[in-house]
């Protein structure tokens, strides 16, 4: 039975007018480990806007291109732009059977795309905000609430180190990490 190739983590963090999201490089097919260095965020609208994706890869490549779309028909508009995804996404027959979880983020927002048309913005947490998705979201979403809370640590610090605690933990997550910071 093939299995397509999937399993992250990818957390990200906006704090004190900065945001950071971090992402692992493994990619299991099945059981097995078959890369160690895959590129989950990516950079968009001139470098203004994170994403970050989990889930199978050919499903989300294909919501990047949706999503980037998005924005430059929105002039930079994160919002609407993922406003006009989550709807696509829910009404597209295509579209809709894609499996995969979006973070998209910009200086201003931090958002969650679901393939069941929800755009979720996380609830401030003292003086900043976090979402994790993926195989080891619980274990990065559980450490960058605690750093937030009670550290001082800046938003690209908290993201590697939620990070680098789900690939202690969490079998489908390693500590090949990447963090995309703005500004």
């Amino acid at each position: 039975m093939h299995r397509e190739a999937q399993s992250t983590t990818i957390v990200a963090v906006q704090r004190r007018g900065s945001v950071a999201m971090a992402g692992d490089g493994q990619v299991t097919l099945g059981e097995t480990i078959i890369k160690h260095s895959a590129r989950k965020i990516r950079r968009l609208y001139n470098g203004k806007v994170l994403a970050g994706f989990a889930g199978a890869v050919a499903d989300a490549l294909a919501l990047f291109q949706r999503f980037e779309d998005k924005l430059e028909e929105s002039r930079g508009n994160l919002r609407r732009a993922a406003l006009e995804l989550a709807r696509d996404w829910r009404t597209d027959r295509i579209l809709r059977r894609l499996e995969a979880l979006m973070i998209v983020a910009d200086l201003s927002d931090l958002l969650l795309l679901t393939g069941a048309g929800e755009v979720i913005e996380p609830d401030p947490l003292g003086d900043g905000k976090f979402l994790a998705i993926g195989s080891g979201g619980p274990y990065s979403a559980a450490a960058a609430k605690a750093l937030l809370l009670f550290t001082d640590l800046d938003a690209a610090t908290i993201a590697r180190e939620a990070l680098a605690i789900a690939a202690s933990l969490c079998i489908h997550t390693n500590d090949q990490i990447i963090v995309e910071t703005l500004p």
